[in-house]
């Protein structure tokens, strides 16, 4: 089969690229292209665009950049039609997928989506669209299934993908990794700030800011893969401070605690049982226009998916120096992390059991055979 694969950010690059596994499993002779990542490019198949080419956050960022992203739908609308799949796989990224989702209906293309839009934080006006031209949906959060249940849709559940990404992980080894990034012997407090250009420089001098308060840990920088070094430089200057590239999960398997951005990394350091503050900061207009439509009491994953505040989250003009720095000292205490991890443990058990990209193959490929 003919599979036609849209990514637009990294933790869908990761998500894809295991899809991706799972179908080769089923359909060992399966034709993908796909718009994704190095993840995805590892895995095989054809990318015709990279992510990173169209990592725009936010409402503002999307007007300025409306004529660069109109040009890529259109030519996505081509080369699909080009290469005529069996079946068009959209991962997250709802503002460019719904678009090419309902284009693709009316073209009579089948049309599959894995992870999907958060029309239960806004706009849940969206869901006659989705039920209009989405075939099959496959959701990763347990309480998804009975939000499209209230609209009379019917959705599968598959589990979480990073259940497996992270029980699939080759364990680090403490003492070398520590060695190879000359991280000493403190604790460690992983500084977490997004992956794109904008959250980045919002949110990473404030959390640096906190170093010289919390001499005996040891803080270390997770860049992200889609970010140069030096780009960080220029906002960490001479702050003591380490840097580590693209090890994300081997800086939370040997964490203390974290200064995470809001996103899937508040999900991905609680499955790693590392205590945490969740951060966000945005640009002022899209922040104001955000609030007036998203109807959330949380915005992390971990507090929407628990229905409680497991987590501390610091947004917008609460996200300061002075509460970040009471926050933090808050969950380096023993009782109030002793509080978290049996939080964390119960999360664990609501995100269902492995096979999350297993589960999701096999019913994709089940569907193309009816």
């Amino acid at each position: 089969m003919k599979y036609y694969i849209l990514v637009g950010e990294a933790s869908g690059d990761l998500h894809g690229a295991n899809l991706m596994k799972a179908l080769l499993q089923e359909d060992p002779k399966a034709d993908i292209r796909f718009w994704g990542g190095d993840l995805m490019q590892e895995v095989g198949g054809e990318l015709v665009k990279h992510y990173k080419e169209r990592a725009f956050m936010g409402f503002v960022e999307v007007l300025i950049n409306l004529r660069k992203i109109l040009g890529m739908i259109s030519f996505c609308k081509k080369d699909i039609v080009q290469f005529n799949p069996d079946v068009i796989l959209f991962i997250d990224n709802s503002g460019f997928n719904l678009r090419i989702a309902k284009w693709a209906k009316q073209q009579g293309f089948k049309t599959n989506y894995y992870i999907s839009p958060q029309v239960w934080a806004s706009r849940a006006g969206r869901v006659k669209d989705i039920k209009r031209d989405i075939d099959e949906m496959f959701v990763i959060l347990p309480f998804e299934k009975e939000f499209y249940k209230k609209y009379e849709y019917d959705v599968n559940f598959v589990g979480h993908p990073l259940i497996d990404e992270i029980a699939g992980r080759k364990q680090v080894s403490i003492e070398k990794f520590r060695e190879e990034h000359s991280l000493g012997h403190k604790e460690i407090i992983a500084l977490l700030p997004g992956s794109r250009k904008q959250e980045i420089t919002k949110m990473l001098s404030v959390m640096l800011s906190l170093v010289n308060d919390f001499p005996k840990y040891q803080f270390v920088v997770a860049g992200a893969p889609s970010q140069s070094y030096e780009f960080y430089q220029q906002i960490i200057g001479d702050v003591n401070v380490k840097f580590i590239n693209n090890k994300t999960y081997d800086l939370l398997s040997i964490s203390y605690a974290a200064l995470v951005a809001s996103g899937t990394a508040t999900l991905e350091a609680a499955l790693f049982k590392v205590p945490q503050v969740v951060c966000y900061k945005g640009n002022n207009i899209s922040y104001q226009i955000a609030k007036r439509i998203i109807t959330l009491r949380y915005i992390s994953l971990v507090n929407l998916i628990m229905d409680r505040e497991v987590v501390k989250e610091l947004i917008q003009n609460d996200f300061t120096k002075e509460n970040l720095k009471h926050e933090l000292a808050r969950i380096l205490e023993s009782e109030h992390r002793q509080q978290l991890f049996l939080s964390y443990f119960d999360l664990e058990q609501k995100l269902g059991g492995k096979g999350a990209s297993a589960k999701t193959a096999k019913l994709i490929v089940d569907g193309l055979k009816k």
